[in-house]
């Protein structure tokens, strides 16, 4: 079953904050102009504003029609300059916000490269791609609809209480006290809803790592029936969404009615008391005119923060996820040795000592655990002298695969050492080190684009001779050349429009074009028919002549040739022998070649 997302408790917000403002500062130019032009259209949208007040006022004292033109026109000419000022911010606030998405989504990438493969092992690739869709989307959302607005929406309400505080500061201690009420009940409201929007964020990356994984495995799912038991698994994913996400927006929802009942209710006092302030002559009715405006206007920036607020509660939730994944420990390459190629051959630069790459592989009493105290190999020792053939068979479990995870340091031992011609191996560069070796995984993945760009992904600067030449090798040539565009024929969907075997051909041609030293073959001819495996016999050999091969083997007739096949069973190795060797032996491989025991 796909593993679940457990909820987590709302992170330290402060911290999210400084990371986000962190990526924001590499473009403060373009956010310091909008945050001029957003100052600019606020004071426009006060000074607008407060022009009611002389305009009543000259008209009440006789001013005439000339003093009314005067007004509006004036007032005109402000409202003018500031919609110039919002559409100037809007403008560049969206560009900017884009650039800093792309930051993000650049150094989420960058970092993720760098991630150990056990990350990717224990993590759904849904729960993966959940952080360049979902949470890079809501913090491009936020960005764009809520930056310009926060910085307009405080500057309107600090504006609109200094406003205040100078048109009539009696009426003024109703509105702080008004403001007051909105503002904590706001912060209670957010407090509550980040916590739900936080587990919201998860639950819809467990959701989407659900879907792709039962996506990508329908035709299992229809051979076995499976449809119902899926439906019950993605009914309960979408209810804890469900759950999430009506929690959050329980709280988010109520902000914006609250808000404009408090505003009704202080305009309705603040219009009584002004109506009787005027009557006693203790203000003007220009000025109590203005003045109720504002106090509209008031409750306008905190509407407005509230229907921004599902924006930011949902952006801060995804940016805790992301700053969590660029925050993961790195893959760690303490290696100090390198690899190079030239025409004599490959070699290990060690400082200033040059050593020639032979493709030594031993193993000294090694002991390696997936997971604390579940030991997969208990001292294994074996060695492959260059250009030896080394099979390894056993049972599904026994650490076949993981002993060749450890040569390319996929992951690091418990104990004991890899030598590679005689350097351990944690003492080479892991990128040197896996330069060094060729490996065809019973797995294949071919990715979108051209045949011939995916054998060239072995090499990336191979010629096309040398992808032609490697494809000859691997005996896929001549299928290839029957495609309608050849080489040049599109690869999409993982491979979906080619064959199994055809797939497996060309990752044996990958392979070849790079021209490793040390070959790691993983069942590598699986998916291929006997027709097929018996056309490209000669092929495999000629790509593993001079070169030290590892092979984990399923079908034994093919490891009849090795040099040596080691037996596994339970994390050690229990037989070891070339195939006459262990046939006359009689035992678990004799039994296993005879069929008297079969491989599970």
């Amino acid at each position: 079953m796909p593993r679940m997302v457990s909820a987590r408790k709302p992170k330290n917000l402060l911290y999210t904050l400084k990371r986000l403002l962190s990526y924001m500062g590499r473009h403060s130019l373009s956010l310091l102009f909008v945050a001029a032009m957003v100052i600019i259209s606020v004071l426009c949208n006060l000074l607008g504003t407060y022009m009611i007040s002389p305009i009543i006022d000259s008209i009440v004292d006789g001013g005439g029609m000339d003093a009314l033109v005067k007004g509006v026109s004036f007032t005109a000419f402000i409202y003018i300059i500031g919609v110039l000022a919002a559409f100037g911010y809007s403008q560049v606030m969206n560009i900017s916000s884009q650039k800093i998405v792309y930051d993000i989504r650049k150094d989420l990438f960058s970092h993720m490269q760098t991630l150990p493969l056990s990350f990717f092992d224990t993590h759904q690739h849904g729960d993966v791609m959940s952080y360049y869709t979902n949470d890079v989307d809501t913090i491009s959302d936020a960005l764009s609809n809520s930056f310009s607005a926060v910085i307009k929406n405080g500057f309107q309400i600090v504006g609109t209480m200094a406003m205040l505080l100078v048109l009539n500061w009696r009426l003024s201690l109703i509105v702080a006290i008004s403001y007051a009420c909105m503002f904590l009940y706001v912060r209670y409201s957010a407090r509550h809803s980040k916590k739900y929007y936080t587990r919201y964020q998860n639950s819809l990356a467990s959701l989407d790592g659900y879907i792709q994984e039962m996506v990508a495995g329908q035709k299992v799912i229809k051979v076995f029936n499976h449809e119902d038991e899926n439906i019950k698994g993605f009914e309960e994913k979408n209810s804890d969404l469900q759950a999430m996400g009506t929690a959050a927006q329980s709280y988010a929802s109520t902000m914006i009615p609250a808000v404009v009942s408090i505003s009704f209710i202080t305009y309705t006092i603040v219009s009584l008391c002004g109506g009787f302030m005027v009557l006693s002559s203790l203000t003007t009715l220009g000025a109590l005119a203005s003045y109720l405006v504002f106090v509209r206007q008031a409750a306008a920036p905190i509407n407005q923060f509230t229907q921004q607020s599902n924006f930011l509660l949902s952006s801060l939730a995804g940016a805790e996820r992301i700053f969590e994944m660029i925050d993961r420990k790195s893959e760690v390459d303490e290696g100090t040795v390198t690899c190079e190629k030239s025409a004599d051959g490959w070699a290990w630069r060690d400082g200033e000592k040059t050593i020639p790459l032979k493709g030594d592989v031993r193993f000294n009493d090694v002991v390696f655990s997936y997971e604390e105290n579940h030991q997969v190999l208990k001292g294994v020792t074996l060695y492959a002298k260059p250009g030896q053939k080394i099979a390894f068979v056993g049972s599904t479990g026994a650490g076949k695969t993981t002993i060749t995870n450890l040569i390319n340091r996929f992951y690091d031992v418990d104990s004991g050492e890899i030598l590679f011609d005689g350097i351990d191996v944690k003492r080479i560069r892991k990128d040197a080190l896996r330069k060094s070796l060729g490996i065809v995984l019973q797995d294949t993945h071919l990715f979108t684009g051209t045949i011939r760009e995916n054998i060239r992904y072995g090499r990336l600067d191979a010629s096309d001779s040398d992808v032609e030449e490697a494809a000859k090798i691997a005996n896929a040539d001549s299928f290839i050349r029957r495609l309608p565009s050849g080489y040049d024929t599109m690869v999409v969907s993982d491979g979906s429009n080619l064959s199994s075997g055809q797939r497996q051909l060309i990752a044996i041609a990958r392979a070849a074009v790079a021209d490793p030293p040390v070959l790691i073959l993983d069942e590598a001819t699986s998916s291929i028919d006997t027709r097929t495996e018996d056309l490209i016999e000669k092929g495999m050999d000629r790509l593993m002549e001079g070169r030290t091969v590892f092979v984990i083997a399923h079908r034994l007739s093919t490891v009849r040739n090795a040099n040596a096949i080691m037996v596994l069973e339970g994390g050690s190795i229990i037989e070891r022998g070339d195939h006459d060797e262990l046939m006359a032996l009689k035992g678990r491989y004799y039994s296993l070649y005879t069929g008297m025991f079969e491989l599970s």
